[in-house]
């Protein structure tokens, strides 16, 4: 009976569609759209850290952060959609999951302009990929549409999770963005 296991289990890990980096590329536009960030471990770990950072902050941040990295990474999109490429994109966006992760994980609160740069920075680089690798035959305005629901939704997760724990919990949201920070260093030396 394990002989049996380890050959189902074998079987489904060589399956060719675990092997995309960022599967759900169905062609479908919105459905593409929302699965790309919640799929690819990289833009999901960074979409999350923005919720949990900004739940973080005190006043116009709590949501500042969220919607400068919606906006921005819709206008990266946009480009993207265009073809413009951007010089270290993979690289911003591991670099990303890593000082977010750092910025959940030590509880940063800089000033507001500051925050809303990074985080605008950040979300260009997440939002010229989503927009390169819009799918073939798909609509480029179902795919933005169903990248931005994915990434708010992810934002709002992150943030009500902090913003709903018991104060108690409070560390396992640092040892999370901890988590996160090592998730990035480990992709930026992949």
């Amino acid at each position: 009976m394990n002989v049996q296991k380890l050959l189902v289990t074998s079987a489904l890990l060589l399956s060719p569609a675990l092997a995309m980096a960022h599967p759900g590329h169905d062609h479908a536009g919105v459905l593409s759209g929302i699965a790309h960030p919640i799929f690819g471990l990289d833009h999901l770990l960074a979409m999350l850290a923005v919720g949990l950072w900004a739940a973080q902050q005190q006043g116009t941040a709590r949501w500042a952060l969220p919607l400068t990295f919606v906006a921005t990474m819709l206008l990266g999109g946009l480009a993207g959609f265009a073809g413009i490429e951007m010089p270290l994109m993979e690289t911003g966006i591991a670099g990303s999951v890593l000082a977010l992760g750092l910025l959940v994980a030590l509880a940063v609160r800089p000033p507001l302009v500051v925050a809303a740069a990074l985080t605008a920075v950040f979300a260009a680089s997440h939002g010229v990929a989503h927009g390169l690798e819009l799918p073939e035959l798909s609509s480029p305005w179902g795919y933005a549409a169903g990248f931005v629901v994915a990434t708010a939704a992810l934002h709002a997760a992150g943030y009500a999770l902090v913003r709903y724990l018991p104060q108690a919990a409070a560390p396992l949201v640092r040892i999370a963005g901890a988590a996160s920070a090592v998730t990035g260093a480990w992709l930026l030396a992949s």
